[in-house]
């Protein structure tokens, strides 16, 4: 892998999404074979949300994600830090509140949501264990937060096939589909250093969050990861687990309901 393209300042990224926003739902349905819906769907039904509670949708990219809520009588904000991408969004959805915001610095109240959701862009934040204390944040006590990510395959050999289908076939899949295919090597090598299920529930439970639990999709090339903000939490709750907690994943594993 090379660690140098990974190795990028929020506004490299950010100019990388720009690029490739105009493109980027065709091409991902085209690059996970047309899974994308169905992770998206088993996402917003996690979410357990109904019509008249507020939702963030984080790196909500051109608003796809946040559809779903509009459409049912919620009220979801779509925050992302790429301009390109709300502008994509904004003229295709322009019933969607569209908010430029950084993960690691949300520019909401505490308190402002009933539930929160990231799907497939927690790992290109810089800091993703600062970006579950500020979704905590701002996430109403007793509120959801549900995650999809890109995450490890359980059985070893769809696991081989699978890493040698993140570094090889994607980016030359990429190469004809996309705009610019070097956001997807970026991408394909993103998903490959990102942690594994157990870690990232780790550190849910790390920056402050309770009910933990985690569910495989296709063999755990993505896991859905649910947790519930404690009803006696304090604003700055997510900040300060972090600081204190320094146990190993090991213990927190035990924990973990999956």
């Amino acid at each position: 892998m090379n660690r140098a393209s990974l190795d990028k300042r929020p506004d490299e990224v950010a100019t990388m999404f720009d690029d490739v926003a105009p493109k980027y739902d065709v091409v991902n349905d085209v690059l996970s074979m047309g899974q994308t819906r169905r992770w998206r769907k088993v996402v917003v039904e996690a979410m357990e949300v109904t019509k008249g509670q507020r939702v963030l949708d984080l790196a909500a990219g051109t608003g796809t994600s946040s559809e779903p809520y509009a459409d049912a009588g919620i009220d979801v904000v779509a925050c992302d830090f790429s301009l390109g991408m709300l502008k994509v969004g904004k003229r295709r959805r322009p019933d969607i509140n569209f908010v430029a915001g950084d993960a690691t610095n949300l520019p909401f109240a505490d308190n402002s949501f009933d539930a929160s959701t990231i799907s497939f862009g927690l790992r290109n934040v810089n800091e993703p264990k600062k970006a579950l204390a500020e979704m905590l944040r701002v996430t109403k006590p007793g509120g959801k937060l549900v995650i999809a990510e890109f995450s490890q395959p359980v059985v070893p050999l769809w696991r081989t096939m699978y890493t040698e289908y993140l570094m090889r076939a994607l980016p030359a899949i990429a190469v004809k589909v996309a705009s610019n295919p070097d956001a997807y090597v970026y991408l394909a090598e993103s998903i490959r250093a990102w942690p594994d299920q157990d870690h990232l529930a780790a550190w849910l439970q790390d920056s402050g969050w309770e009910k933990v639990t985690y569910r495989n999709l296709t063999g755990g090339i993505v896991a859905i990861h649910r947790a519930t903000k404690p009803a006696d939490s304090s604003p700055d709750g997510g900040a300060a687990a972090i600081a204190a907690n320094k146990g190993p994943v090991a213990k927190l594993r035990r924990n973990i309901v999956r």
